[in-house]
């Protein structure tokens, strides 16, 4: 079970630190939500944030890029210190091409899936990703309620996954509490995105352990 909680919720006037925090607090990967205030409704960092920061922590940087066209970005954030670049379908004409040069790139691939993006749209492309993310929340913003909607879908995924016979990441991102994250992993997932409630808690390490506990 791997917790990656979202830079997003921290505290902007202390990235340096915060990023800090949630390695101590035993994050296994941090997870950088890149929105360009058109593809979703908010603006929040680019690629210079993630080269500042890249210097300051050993856990792997999961980029998911809210961005449209994601395509002209793809190296500037490899180069920056990505380890994983998600997209979404919806962000480019050729989702395939997309995959292709995030991998030719040395970075991990995965594909994202909205609310109501389905299943299909990443199962022709399995081959190609090394996670695929169900946002279980409208993409643009923190903080919001958890879509148990999403949940079959998480488990249709998990059924695929395991018939590619590759160690595909199955992460959810979204509401994702120790409330909510054992309902995740019951349905199949084994990466869970959490950014309230790990930035927003006062023990951050508890707060990690938490998650765990739960999925535990």
């Amino acid at each position: 079970m791997r917790i990656t909680p979202s830079l997003l919720a921290a505290d902007f006037a202390r990235l340096g630190e915060e990023a800090r925090a949630a390695e101590a607090a035993g994050a296994d990967w941090l997870h950088l939500d890149v929105m360009d205030g058109h593809f979703v409704p908010n603006i929040s960092f680019g690629p210079a944030v993630l080269r500042a920061l890249r210097p300051l922590v050993r856990m792997p940087f999961d980029v998911h890029l809210m961005i449209a066209p994601a395509d002209p970005y793809l190296a500037a954030f490899a180069e920056a210190g990505a380890d994983l670049i998600s997209v979404h379908p919806e962000a480019g004409p050729h989702l395939h091409r997309s995959l292709q040069s995030i991998r030719a790139l040395g970075c991990k691939a995965g594909v994202v899936l909205n609310p109501a993006t389905p299943v299909s749209a990443a199962e022709e492309v399995l081959d190609l990703v090394d996670l695929v993310l169900v946002m279980s929340v409208n993409p643009g913003f923190g903080g919001q309620s958890f879509l148990r909607s999403q949940l079959g879908k998480i488990a249709r995924l998990r059924r695929l996954i395991d018939e590619t016979g590759r160690d595909i990441a199955l992460q959810v991102d979204g509401g994702v509490t120790p409330d909510t994250a054992p309902d995740c992993i019951a349905a199949g997932a084994d990466t869970l995105v959490a950014g309230t409630a790990v930035f927003g808690a006062a023990d951050r390490a508890a707060a990690v352990r938490a998650l765990r506990g739960e999925a535990a």
